[in-house]
């Protein structure tokens, strides 16, 4: 058995979710792909998959097995891409994740250029509004929006996003511009609970917490809906500010209490410790460092 081609088939099993979807993008037939997992299966004296006639499931050993064959396929790759290649001239496959919305904003248009300069390199971009186990799920590379709890991963810290609060022009006409948090408390609020648990807006004066209970007709897990709710002047609302400011300087959203912000959160590029030895990585967090925050200025600073 080829151990190396099995590993391969392996994982696009684990991937695509089938053994179909793996023989199409290999390029194998069916039986085929059926008789290397089985022969794999068979030499770890392990089940990988656990199998029903509707679906394909990882086992426990699976998973673990699939982050060592991932690890071990990029090695290689790495390895042979650096045979008579220039040091800036990486190629290979990239997978990274973002928040969806700053993913649109900010990630996206930066790897594009990337790709267009870097022609031999592969990425997929994965947008998500959630935290995933990076090595579990094979990510290189992940833009966050919060500090960093993980000892296994590297932070590069590439800008600062401050939560903000802000209404419409007309909301702000009818029930008064607030001077300080506790008066949210008795004015119509949206509750986005992407940023928070949605009913207790936090908030900071002369160092010491200021937490405020808010009550409005929505509350909503989404930023859009949210956000468009807050621009027709259903009340005040919270937000990370690269979310409202496309509003803000279209005149439709006006930002207050910035004087009671919280801390900003730190913005990371964030990567496994061991992926630092791949050179398409280092130049891809490379470029990544210098285009989100020239996105970030040429597209978000307001003046509040």
């Amino acid at each position: 058995m080829d151990k190396l081609q099995a590993m391969a088939v392996f994982v696009q099993i684990a991937e695509r979710g089938s053994l179909t979807a793996a023989a199409e993008v290999l390029d194998k037939s069916l039986p085929s792909v059926v008789r290397i997992l089985a022969s794999l299966e068979e030499n770890l004296q392990t089940r990988l998959f656990n199998r029903t006639t509707r679906r394909i499931a990882l086992t426990e050993e699976g998973r673990t097995y699939l982050e060592s064959c991932r690890r071990l396929l990029a090695d290689i790759d790495d390895a042979e891409s650096a045979l008579g290649q220039d040091e800036t001239e990486p190629r290979g496959m990239i997978t990274v994740t973002a928040p969806v919305r700053f993913g649109e904003m900010h990630v996206a248009p930066a790897v594009t250029r990337f790709l267009q300069h870097y022609t031999q390199v592969q990425v997929r971009l994965l947008l998500l509004d959630r935290v995933i186990d990076m090595l579990e799920e094979g990510v290189d590379v992940a833009v966050r929006i919060a500090p960093l709890t993980d000892s296994s991963l590297v932070a590069k810290p590439v800008g600062r996003i401050r939560q903000v609060v802000c209404a419409s022009p007309k909301l702000i006409q009818e029930v008064g511009k607030p001077g300080r948090p506790k008066e949210l408390a008795e004015l119509p609020c949206i509750r986005f609970t992407g940023i928070s648990s949605g009913s207790v807006w936090h908030f900071f004066r002369d160092g010491k917490p200021v937490p405020v209970s808010v009550n409005g007709s929505l509350s909503c897990n989404q930023v859009n809906p949210a956000v468009n709710a807050c621009i027709a002047g259903l009340g005040f609302g919270m937000f990370l500010c690269y979310q409202v400011m496309p509003a803000v300087r279209r005149g439709e959203l006006e930002l207050v209490l910035t004087d009671f912000e919280p801390d900003p959160l730190p913005l990371s590029l964030v990567f496994p410790h061991r992926r630092l030895s791949s050179t398409r990585l280092r130049i891809f967090v490379d470029w990544m460092a210098e285009a989100i925050p020239e996105s970030l200025q040429a597209n978000e600073r307001v003046q509040s």
